[in-house]
């Protein structure tokens, strides 16, 4: 069950003087360095990773007219791409595909001033996308992949026959369990002679570099609040589905509505 604010609070929690609390902190600081030393090295070593060349032509519904991949660019070298849960016949987007596209408009024109174009790709058809898009107040651009094989050739898009299996290849090795469609970030570079490179895609836990509530959560005494469950983000909601927030009472769980929720192991 959810820990409210009046529950967690109390003489449970260890209450030190000024003095211990400072040694306290400066030993988690030394922990919190380390550990941002390792994620610059691991930046380092994400951007050395080989490229492999796109020789497959892509085209996406746009509201401006069918667009290649490397028209998805708008001049730009770099391109980040969303794989967002979004199948034809849904009614809506996935709840934490949403999650993540909340954090998008913001730091769009902070991208775009680093050479960086954001879009998110789904294969619900285009005016299934405006629809949700426009509900959601989203300003980013999203495109339609449906009719490609683009969200299949980047491991977010499984067939009937896999998922019968009970068994999908995701997130760079076999997944347990089963759904046609995953989420995933994607990164692309072009030359200046329009080659087009696959650089780097992450999957699974890995979406959540998109989470930017989740890293203010981390750093409150209650975390993420979630229940110790398979589906983790059973508590997220489309922003204009939550309901009114009682102060020290987090929002009731909820049976995940898509197979998004699922933790990665």
């Amino acid at each position: 069950m959810h820990i409210s604010t009046t529950e967690a609070a109390g003489p449970s929690h260890p209450v030190v003087s000024p003095d211990q609390w400072m040694i306290r902190r400066k030993a988690l600081l030394e922990c919190e360095k380390e550990l941002t030393r390792l994620r610059d090295q691991i930046a380092r070593e994400r951007r050395a990773l080989p490229w492999r060349r796109i020789d497959r032509h892509y085209v996406f519904d746009t509201p401006e007219g069918p667009r290649s991949l490397g028209q998805l660019f708008e001049g730009r070298s770099q391109l980040l791409v969303q794989h967002f849960m979004f199948v034809p016949g849904w009614e809506q987007g996935c709840p934490s595909c949403s999650f993540m596209a909340d954090h998008v408009d913001g730091m769009s024109v902070h991208l775009a001033q680093r050479d960086v174009r954001f879009v998110a790709v789904s294969r619900a058809t285009l005016p299934e996308i405006e629809r949700f898009r426009q509900r959601m107040g989203w300003q980013f651009q999203w495109v339609s992949s449906h009719g490609t094989d683009f969200n299949r050739d980047f491991g977010v898009t499984f067939t009937p026959q896999e998922v019968a299996s009970g068994h999908v290849d995701y997130n760079y090795g076999q997944w347990p369990w089963v759904g046609e469609e995953w989420p995933g970030i994607s990164v692309f570079c072009q030359d200046g002679a329009g080659n087009i490179f696959h650089t780097y895609s992450t999957y699974g836990r890995g979406v959540e570099v998109m989470m930017g509530t989740y890293a203010m959560l981390d750093l409150l005494p209650w975390g993420r609040g979630e229940r110790d469950v398979p589906h983790k983000m059973e508590w997220v909601r489309h922003h204009d589905r939550y309901e009114p927030m009682q102060a020290g009472k987090p929002a009731a769980a909820a049976g995940a509505c898509c197979h998004s929720h699922r933790a990665a192991p």
